[in-house]
């Protein structure tokens, strides 16, 4: 069968949208498959799983895997690009496991023999993962970044002058290894003696360096100026941003000072620029959730809001309701902050404060251009918020963000923005709340008897029963950390999230001012699995650990 009828056959491709497609490949004579994810209507992942099912081969998310040094250094990245493989793993038994994205590439499995003696074991990955991957293998091999700064450090202690340039190259390689580590955020701390560089991976922070305090102020100037930001101001905070290329990814870079009795304090937000699109079968919720959803975005008008904490995948989950829209029939209008993701036949705009450009001049401009959704990137303010009800209202699906602590409490978040009790029960069609969990590495997670304080921990009670949904909770899984992972014990994280529909009575209980309390009851008399049981299934899953939930959810 030819991809387009595979994709079609497997729900990730509808007919409108491959027309659209064979169009498109028309004017611009590029391959089906790159004109597919080009447009948005699938990622490069779900290609990728579709030839691997078609080849009967296992198929990997290389954003997950942490290649094997050993077993790139067996190959010449030459060889490896040309051939189209990439080394991922040395075994016990004599084999070198090889990710590629051609099933029929038999240049690989010989190179391999020929190369190291071994016998090749295949995995099929995605086409675009395997450049980025191939990249930043290679280049880290080349640069041994870590390496780089521990001999700085050293440099900077024993020196009575530093070099401009060791400053520089210094701070350039602690950005560096935050991209090689895949953080989120990097920390650069000054203490009295000393400055910590931590990184955010997985929503964790892991410490990074310790760095003699002479070096405070030439990092400080150094990321100021990449940052365009005034170094002789060091008594008020500051907020500015830089890009970094990096082969085919340029990471944007958000830098933020705050004065601290020991120097100012830095921290880099770093945005890793478009990654691959995931659909909401792909972001974690069970299956009953998922169609939930599904049904959820399909409404003509009403507001749904995704709340959690910063760094919780609320954008993702946007992103994927978006792909269950189809844009070809109804007219998607965003704004964001920033953009994250390019999506064809959207229609994304983004922040602009010093043009005076909010969400909220957007959302009152965007009726005027025939919206049948509109993406509101935030609500934060009184006025975005009256704009959000008020499109809703005359007949427009409005999507958007909000921080809160779970589902129920957005409405009291909501109210604090002077909206009308009536008004938002008439227009809140639910409210997903969630986070992000680390999922187990699967190399090196144990198992073992969960023990009574464990279960206090999550509320189970003395048998590891679970009180509203019945799971039973004897044995579970605990990280303890390998070479695959990095030592954390965790690779990757997936969504521990609860949906709050507002039916009929709860849009009552909302206008007469009914309690938090007895609005929860009836969410969950509706449906809603809370985020402790949401947890507490992962758990039983052999997912995620009982710590990592009762760190994140409580």
């Amino acid at each position: 069968m030819k991809l387009g009828e595979v994709l079609k056959e497997r729900g990730l491709l509808t007919e409108d949208r491959l027309m659209v497609a064979l169009a498109y490949q028309k004017v611009t004579d590029t391959l089906l498959g790159e004109t597919l994810v080009k447009l948005g209507f699938v990622s490069s992942r779900e290609i990728a799983e579709t030839l691997a099912i078609q080849a009967g081969i296992p198929f990997i998310n290389i954003s997950e895997y942490t290649v094997s040094e050993e077993a790139i250094r067996l190959i010449p990245k030459d060889i490896a690009d040309k051939m189209g493989f990439i080394p991922l793993n040395l075994t016990d038994d004599n084999y070198m496991e090889i990710g590629v994205t051609n099933p029929s590439n038999i240049h690989a499995l010989d190179s391999v023999s020929k190369l190291t003696g071994r016998k090749p074991r295949v995995f099929m990955i995605d086409n675009v993962g395997f450049q980025e991957t191939l990249e930043r293998a290679y280049y880290f091999l080349d640069n041994p970044i870590h390496q780089l700064i521990t001999e700085a450090i050293k440099e900077i202690k024993s020196s009575t002058e530093l070099p401009a340039t060791t400053i520089a190259d210094l701070s350039q390689n602690l950005i560096m290894e935050g991209i090689r580590r895949k953080s989120t955020d990097i920390h650069i701390n000054p203490s009295s003696d000393t400055v910590d560089v931590f990184y955010r991976v997985d929503g964790v922070l892991q410490h990074g360096f310790c760095i003699n305090k002479s070096a405070h102020n030439g990092i400080v100037s150094r990321i100021k100026v990449m940052s365009t930001l005034d170094i002789s101001e060091k008594r008020l905070p500051q907020d500015g941003s830089f890009s970094l290329p990096f082969f085919n990814t340029k990471y944007e870079m958000r830098v933020s000072t705050v004065p601290t009795i020991y120097g100012e304090n830095i921290v880099i937000r770093v945005l890793a620029g478009t990654g691959q699109l995931l659909r909401l079968e792909s972001l974690g919720f069970d299956r009953d959730n998922t169609a939930r959803l599904q049904t959820l975005f399909q409404k003509p008008y009403g507001i749904i809001l995704v709340s959690g904490p910063t760094g919780s995948g609320k954008t993702t989950t946007l992103y994927a309701a978006l792909r269950e829209i189809n844009p070809i029939e109804r007219n998607v209008l965003t704004v964001e902050d920033p953009v994250e993701y390019k999506l064809n036949f959207v229609k994304q705009t983004s922040v602009n404060l010093k043009a005076g450009y909010d969400f909220a001049l957007a959302g009152r401009n965007f009726m005027r251009q025939d919206p049948d959704v509109m993406l509101l990137g935030e609500i934060r303010d009184e006025e975005t918020a009256r704009i959000a009800i008020r499109a809703s209202i005359s007949g427009h699906l409005v999507l958007s963000t909000i921080h809160s602590n779970d589902a129920v409490t957005s409405i009291p978040r909501l109210l604090d923005f002077n909206i009308d009790r009536f008004m938002l029960s008439s227009s809140l069609l639910a409210v997903v709340a969630q986070r992000l969990v680390r999922k187990l590495c699967n190399h090196c997670k144990e198992k073992y008897t969960v023990s009574e304080k464990e279960l206090a921990l999550i509320s189970l009670n003395g048998n590891g029963k679970s009180h509203e949904h019945g799971i039973k909770l004897e044995t579970a899984y605990r990280a303890r950390g390998c070479k695959m992972c990095g030592n954390t014990g965790y690779v990757g994280r997936t969504v521990v999230g609860e949906i709050m529909v507002v039916n009929d009575l709860m849009r009552e209980l909302i206008s007469d001012g009914a309690s938090l309390t007895r609005l929860k009851e009836e969410a969950v008399k509706n449906g809603m699995v809370t985020l402790k049981e949401s947890g507490i299934e992962k758990i039983s899953q052999d997912l995620t650990s009982i710590e990592e939930i009762v760190r994140l959810v409580g």
